[in-house]
């Protein structure tokens, strides 16, 4: 520990969801001691005034962007104009607020999806601009994607240092359990965990299971982005991730093994499978500042249903 975060003001958007809970922990370890979470019900971060007030309230000296309207294929595809006009204005305005004001350093958490439908796996940071998102998820991925090309237009022509990440899907304890809004590996949990406790004989599952992903444990992705707000002061954009790759298919078959589930899985080919691979190369992260994700893949999937089985059902 270095000591880089203790006396800096340090804001987190979005440091009350899933994500920013570890990013917090993590700056908690690291004995900062000005930890500033604007929190939703006070400030609309979509509206600029409310950015304005955030930034003569708290006066931040790095802010860590993770604010985001997401979801899944399903919420992707319910609300592709709230998602891109939502996670736009956020970020677009977060940055030029900053800038404005100086301040040292903006850390632009930006996404997977912003990645072409095909590009070739592992996706290299070189090939983000070699063809279209996946569709469902396309107005999403290239609101993220602007904030690189913001990011990138202000380090040129005004010297503000704002770095850009990619993480791969999270998942981990805390994660998002809503069937409405969630991403793949809480939502197979849930209704595992659920088929058990009703008898049920069977779950339906979304696609093909032919699609595969990478998933980056949340505490992990966390140390990621806290080592480059701390090293990485570079006009690229760096993949943060743990560099595997698995089938939705395999996926299934541990959470159903790691469950006790027994029944049957079915496959409803008439909904989207996504995009049709993920991977991500880590090697940068690794090189520019000293990342490498450490949880097991087995490991974390147990202790992700350990605690929805202990929480779920709790307010």
């Amino acid at each position: 520990m270095s000591g880089f975060f203790e006396k800096r003001r340090i804001v987190v958007t979005g440091g009350a969801g899933f994500l920013g809970r570890y990013v917090i922990e993590g700056l908690q370890k690291r004995d900062c001691r000005n930890i500033l979470v604007p929190k939703i019900e006070d400030y609309d971060l979509a509206k600029m005034d409310d950015i304005i007030r955030m930034y003569e309230d708290m006066k931040p000296d790095i802010v860590i962007h993770l604010a985001a309207v997401v979801g899944g294929i399903g919420a992707n595809r319910e609300h592709p104009g709230e998602f891109f006009y939502k996670n736009l204005m956020m970020g677009v305005q977060l940055i030029e607020q900053g800038r404005i004001r100086n301040i040292e350093k903006f850390v632009a958490i930006g996404t997977v999806c912003a990645y072409p439908k095909f590009a070739p796996v592992p996706f290299k940071e070189d090939d983000l601009w070699n063809g279209y998102p996946e569709e469902t998820n396309a107005p999403y991925g290239l609101a993220k994607k602007m904030l690189l090309v913001q990011s990138q237009a202000y380090r040129t022509e005004y010297g503000f240092n704002s770095i850009f990440l990619l993480p791969v899907n999270l998942y981990g304890p805390g994660d998002n359990f809503d069937p409405g809004s969630s991403h793949v590996i809480p939502a197979l949990i849930k209704k595992c965990v659920d088929a058990i406790d009703s008898g049920a004989d069977h779950i339906d599952c979304w696609g093909t299971g032919n699609a595969s992903r990478e998933f980056i444990y949340a505490a992990d992705a966390a140390e990621g982005i806290l080592l480059a707000a701390e090293h990485y002061n570079g006009p690229e954009p760096v993949n943060v991730g743990a560099g595997f790759e698995i089938t939705i298919k395999e996926l299934v078959e541990k959470i159903t093994k790691i469950t006790g589930f027994n029944g049957e899985i079915r496959w409803d080919s008439s909904k989207p499978d996504g995009q049709p691979r993920r991977c991500l190369e880590t090697s940068k992260a690794r090189k520019l500042f000293g990342f490498e994700a450490k949880t097991n893949f087995d490991e974390g999937l147990k202790a992700t249903i350990d605690w929805y089985t202990a929480n779920r059902g709790k307010p």
